[in-house]
C-alpha cells in the first residue's frame, strides 16, 4: 500500500550523534568508533550530524548540547564508545531539548587490551544513573553493537523521535460533548497532560459559529475543485462540495489560530446526532481529508483515539484511520472468501469500520462519497432520499499490512495501551461505510482478554503499515506499564481459563 501522507503537522527529526568517554580510555577509541557509525548512516542514507565534541565532562557535555542545538538537532544518539563518564553523558537527557537514545560499542574493532572500550559494562551504569536522576532515556531492546548494527538502531529510533516530539508538541482540540451513550469514547484527560499533550474544549456550538463565519469564503472553490479532481465524476455529490469545503477552511483555520504554544494539532469532533442537521451534511469525507494530511479529525469526541492516530502517523510516516471493532465475519462469507484461501480461523477475523473517515488512497477503487445509511434511518423521514446524512466516504479499505492499536487513559486515570499486527484481506465485504475484513492472528483470545478484559473501548486505530516495534518503543518511553498484544496461544493470558 502506498503512503499518500503530505503533511506539515508531524516533526522532521534531525538526528544527531555524539560520543562519550571516560577519561581512564583513551577518547580515539570513542572517537574512531563515532567516525565508524557516521560512515555506516550515510551508506544507509540516514540523515546525520556529527557532534564534534566529544563528551569526558560536565563541561564537554554543555558545549556538545551547544553545537547541537547550533546544528539543529532534535534527537540525539548518545555513543558510548567507551565505558563512558556516568555524571556527563546521563545530563546530555537533562540539558539536550529533545529525546536522547543511548547505545554503546561492541568490541571487535581492535585488540583487546588498547582497543578494549568496555561499552558493553559502561551501559549498566548509564541505566542506573539515568534512573538515579529521573531522566528519561531511549534504550533499545539491545543497546550494543558494531557501526552497522548501530547505524540500524539509529535508524529504527527516528520514528520513535517522531512520536515523542510530535507529541510534546501536539494540542488536542475537541468540539463536544461526546455523544449520549458513548461513554466509551470519554476519559479522563489527566493522562494527556502527563504526556505533555494539550487539550482545548470547545462546544458545538462553537464550532457552528465558526462554519457560518467562512460562508463565502474566497477559497472554497479551490476547495471544491480539489474535492471533485480527488473523488471522480459521479463519485460524490456537487451539491454538498460547497458546504463540506466550507468545513474544511473552518476546520483548519480553527488549527491555526488556537495551536498556541504548540506546533502541531488533532480534533476530535462530535459528529452526531446534532451535526448533520444542523450543518447540513455529515462531516466524514472532511474528516478524510485532512487525515491524508496528517491531522486527525477523531469521531464522536474520541480524544485517545485522536491520539493514538496522531501517534501512528508520526511512527508510520503515512496516514491512519480510527474504526470500531465492528463485526463478526459471517461464516458463509469466511467459508466462501477466506478459509480456503487464508491460513486464519474464523475467530482471526473481524470487520472493521466507521462511517467514512479512512481517507480515500486506503480505499480500493470505486470508493465514494455516499450517505450514513443509520442515521438516515434515526434522523430522516421513513421512505425518503437521504439529505442531510449524505458526506461519508464509503467502500471497502484496501488490502495490506495494518497495525491496530490504542492508547488509552482508563477510568483509573492510568494510561494504557494494545498494538497487534495483522492485515486486511483483499475480500469484499458485501456492506456499507468504510469497512474492511481484518484479520489478527489469535484475535478471539486477544478481544476477550486484552479489549473486553482490560476495558477499551470499541474504536481502534489503524496504521498501514506494521509499526508495531516502533510503536511499542514509543508506548515503553512514555512509561505506560501495561502494554498488551496478541499472545501466540503457547502464552496464555493471566485470565485465560487453562481448562477451557
Amino acid at each position: 500500500m502506498l503512503n499518500c501522507m503530505k503533511s506539515t503537522n508531524l516533526p522532521e527529526v534531525s538526528l544527531g550523534i555524539v560520543a562519550v568517554s571516560r577519561d581512564c580510555f583513551p577518547i580515539s577509541l570513542s572517537e574512531k568508533r563515532r567516525a565508524a557509525v557516521v560512515s555506516k548512516c550515510a551508506e544507509r542514507g540516514l540523515p546525520l550530524t556529527e557532534i564534534r565534541t566529544t563528551v569526558e565532562n560536565e563541561t564537554d557535555m554543555l558545549c556538545a548540547v551547544e553545537e547541537a542545538k547550533a546544528a539543529g538537532c532534535n534527537a540525539l544518539t548518545v555513543f558510548l564508545g567507551n565505558f563512558g563518564p556516568e555524571t556527563p553523558e546521563t545530563l546530555l537527557a537533562k540539558y539536550f531539548d529533545g529525546p536522547c537514545m543511548f547505545v554503546a560499542a561492541a568490541e571487535g574493532d581492535g585488540d583487546l587490551i588498547d582497543g578494549r572500550g568496555d561499552a558493553f559494562c559502561g551501559m549498566l551504569n548509564c541505566s542506573y544513573n539515568l534512573g538515579m536522576r529521573r531522566l528519561r532515556g531511549y534504550i533499545p531492546e539491545y543497546p550494543v553493537g558494531t557501526a552497522e548494527e548501530l547505524a540500524e538502531k539509529m535508524a529504527e529510533f527516528v520514528p520513535v523521535a517522531c512520536a515523542i516530539l510530535g507529541l510534546r508538541d501536539l494540542k488536542l482540540i475537541t468540539f463536544g460533548p461526546r455523544p449520549q451513550d458513548f461513554f466509551a469514547c470519554n476519559a479522563p484527560i489527566r493522562g494527556l497532560y502527563e504526556i505533555g499533550v494539550e487539550v482545548e474544549e470547545n462546544s458545538e456550538l462553537d464550532l457552528l459559529v465558526a462554519y457560518k463565519q467562512h460562508a463565502e469564503d474566497p477559497r472554497i472553490p479551490a476547495v471544491c475543485a480539489e474535492m471533485a479532481s480527488e473523488m471522480g465524476e459521479g463519485n460524490y455529490y456537487p451539491d454538498l462540495s460547497v458546504r463540506m469545503a466550507q468545513f474544511e477552511l473552518t476546520l483548519l483555520d480553527w488549527a491555526e489560530q488556537h495551536r498556541g504554544t504548540k506546533k502541531y494539532v488533532a480534533f476530535a469532533d462530535k459528529c452526531w446526532p446534532a451535526f448533520p442537521s444542523q450543518f447540513g451534511f455529515e462531516p466524514c469525507y472532511v474528516n478524510s481529508r485532512l487525515a491524508s494530511r496528517g491531522i486527525p479529525v477523531a469521531c464522536e469526541v474520541d480524544l485517545y483515539g485522536a491520539l493514538s492516530e496522531y501517534i501512528g502517523m508520526c511512527v508510520s510516516g503515512d496516514t491512519a484511520t480510527l474504526l470500531d471493532i465492528n463485526n463478526s465475519v459471517p461464516k458463509d462469507l469466511f467459508d466462501e472468501d477466506i478459509a480456503s484461501k487464508f491460513d486464519y480461523r474464523l475467530d482471526d477475523t473481524f470487520m472493521a469500520f466507521h462511517c467514512g473517515n479512512t481517507p480515500s488512497c486506503k480505499m480500493c477503487s470505486g470508493c465514494s462519497v455516499r450517505y450514513q445509511l443509520i442515521q438516515h434511518r434515526l434522523l430522516e423521514p421513513r421512505g425518503s432520499d437521504p439529505d442531510f446524512t449524505r458526506g461519508t466516504l464509503e467502500g471497502d479499505i484496501a488490502a495490506g499490512p495494518i497495525t491496530f492499536y490504542r492508547l488509552q487513559c482508563d477510568s483509573e486515570g492510568q494510561l494504557r495501551a494494545y498494538l497487534a499486527q495483522g492485515e486486511v484481506l483483499p475480500v469484499k465485504t458485501r456492506s456499507f461505510g468504510g469497512i474492511g475484513v481484518f484479520t489478527i492472528p489469535e484475535m478471539g483470545r486477544f478481544y476477550r482478554h486484552v479489549l473486553i478484559q482490560k476495558r477499551y473501548p470499541h474504536h481502534g486505530a489503524v496504521a498501514f503499515t506494521h509499526c508495531g516495534k516502533a510503536l511499542f518503543e514509543v508506548f515503553k518511553f512514555l512509561g505506560i506499564a501495561d502494554i498488551a498484544y496478541n499472545q501466540p496461544k503457547t502464552l496464555p493470558y493471566p485470565t485465560e481459563n487453562p481448562f477451557a
